[in-house]
């Protein structure tokens, strides 16, 4: 593409980390990431306590307002944030804005610094109930204890913030006219990008992590599941909020870990993803009994145990080295399949066709795999690894008025459709009935061998 054929520029990316940044938008320090629980300590202090790990009068606080709760873990924005205010005072002092990552690009095309209800959702400061009110909730901040001079002014989502600035469009060679639209969190951007814009349209990610969403008309919260509504992408919608901590990063860890690790199961090089996922293909459905739980890095909902870990199960001197790849790939569906579940509860809907994107599923066999898992139709879009990108791209389009909210739907190509094969039914229904029960049988377990 030309300079000359730039007419906006949008921004995504993960949310709930933080880059701490000066006035002129330079950073102060390195972006503390959503995995970083180093404020943990700071986030118990805050909001931990007995009912589902949580004080009760903090819910009531937080949920009511905001529709989530900071968690006692530590690993979202308020724990990031926290860590910098009080455990890193020379990040702090030299900090004018604690900034999303979308915001942070947003301001250095910008030189504008500016957030949304949709992006400053993880950090729990506004009332979510009247997202058209553009202000941080006075009684939120005063519980969080940070200075309200230190977070960006909020815009309404679905804004031109500026024109991009003009030592920016210079280095890029585009014009000083092109507008900046507000920076999407990857899940709103996605919910473009999968073309999913009308109630109870979803999709279903499988990359790093996993979530399930879709468009919603109310707020509210799960707090059993871990389930909430968030704002969304215009007015009075919201997006339906959970996240599976890993599962394209399963596969990552069994090849780099596992399969291709000094002394382990291959020798040479570490064997492609492909090959992984062709040498799934070779075992039976149901792995031939082995379960493997996903939890490498803990979870988030349906339940949220950030002590959680991952195992194999029910191995046998018969198991073999494809039995335990496509184990992986269906403790992954097993996993989806659980937070499925919990999601038609929230929307009170079977969500049904659902849309995939990510990395993980460009491979057919783990397309399959969650069809006959979930037992639901789900269709590929084409491109999937890009359709954070795709959902930027339609975003902007949207802001400026040059696309149609009805048009998104029909403007994103599928690629491939999977139905639920009946013949795997029945061993999967078995393996996924054991697949939450685990969880309960070993929650003491992990309590013990991964601190209190």
């Amino acid at each position: 593409m030309r300079g000359d054929q730039v007419v906006a520029v949008a921004v995504t990316g993960q949310w709930s980390s933080t880059v701490p940044v000066d006035g002129s938008g330079r950073p102060t320090g390195p972006c503390v990431m959503w995995m970083d629980t180093r404020g943990a300590r700071h986030s118990r202090a805050l909001v931990g306590g007995r009912v589902q790990g949580y004080r009760a009068r903090a819910v009531v606080e937080w949920v009511r307002r905001t529709g989530g709760i900071p968690s006692p873990s530590g690993g979202d924005a308020v724990g990031t944030m926290l860590h910098l205010e009080r455990d890193e005072p020379e990040v702090a002092s030299a900090t004018r804005f604690y900034l999303e990552p979308v915001d942070y690009l947003t301001m250095r095309f910008t030189g504008v610094p500016a957030a949304t209800h949709a992006s400053m959702f993880p950090r729990w400061i506004t009332d979510n109930r009247r997202t058209e009110v553009l202000a941080y909730d006075p009684r939120l901040l005063g519980l969080l204890g940070v200075d309200e001079a230190k977070l960006p002014p909020l815009v309404a989502t679905g804004s031109v913030v500026a024109p991009v600035a003009a030592a920016v469009a210079a280095e890029l060679g585009i014009s000083p006219k092109v507008q900046v639209v507000n920076g999407l969190p990857d899940l709103h951007a996605s919910t473009v990008g999968a073309g999913c814009l009308s109630e109870h349209q979803a999709h279903l990610a499988i990359s790093t992590t996993t979530w399930v969403s879709c468009p919603v008309s109310r707020k509210k919260t799960d707090l059993f599941r871990q389930i909430a509504a968030v704002p969304g992408l215009w007015q009075g919608q919201y997006l339906m909020v959970d996240n599976q901590r890993t599962s394209g990063r399963c596969l990552e860890w069994l090849r780099d870990q596992v399969v291709a690790a000094p002394g382990g199961l291959v020798d040479g090089s570490p064997p492609t993803y492909e090959a992984l996922v062709e040498l799934a293909g070779t075992a039976p459905a149901g792995s031939g009994g082995v379960l493997f739980t996903p939890w490498l890095d803990g979870e988030n909902s349906p339940v949220e145990d950030a002590r959680a870990r991952a195992g194999f199960h029910n191995l046998s001197l018969h198991s073999t080295r494809a039995d335990l790849v496509r184990a992986v790939l269906e403790g992954v569906a097993y996993n989806a399949r659980w937070l499925l579940e919990a999601a038609d509860h929230f929307t009170g809907h079977r969500l049904d066709p659902v849309r995939l994107i990510g990395g993980g599923i460009q491979a057919d066999l783990w397309c399959q795999v969650l069809a006959d898992v979930c037992e639901r139709r789900v269709e590929r879009v084409a491109d999937p690894v890009l359709s954070g990108l795709r959902g930027a791209a339609l975003f902007a389009g949207l802001v400026l008025g040059e696309v149609d909210r009805a048009e998104v739907h029909g403007l994103v190509p599928v690629d491939a459709t999977f139905e639920p094969q009946p013949a795997n039914r029945a061993v999967y229904d078995r393996l996924f009935a054991e697949f939450p029960r685990l969880y309960k049988t070993q929650r003491r377990m992990f309590h013990r061998l991964n601190g209190s």
